[in-house]
């Protein structure tokens, strides 16, 4: 796979979230710029949630990300 869509506006990969671990980066390389499939942000993103992606939701919670999209 290739770089996310969502890298523009994404809070995570540019930087604007809080508390963001030293381990971000690692994150980034795995899920914005080498596989997005297993984002958490992006599945929620794609589902169209009207409350949409939540500011604090990091790209290995998928399992909250699974209990957003079952509510």
């Amino acid at each position: 796979m290739s770089e996310c869509p969502s890298l523009p506006k994404c809070l995570f990969f540019n930087d604007k979230m809080a508390n963001k671990p030293a381990t971000a980066n690692l994150m980034k390389t795995k899920y914005c710029q080498t596989d997005n499939s297993q984002c958490a942000r992006w599945k929620v993103a794609q589902a169209k949630l009207p409350t949409g992606v939540p500011p604090d939701l990091f790209p290995n919670e998928m399992e909250k990300a699974l209990e957003l999209l079952n509510q």
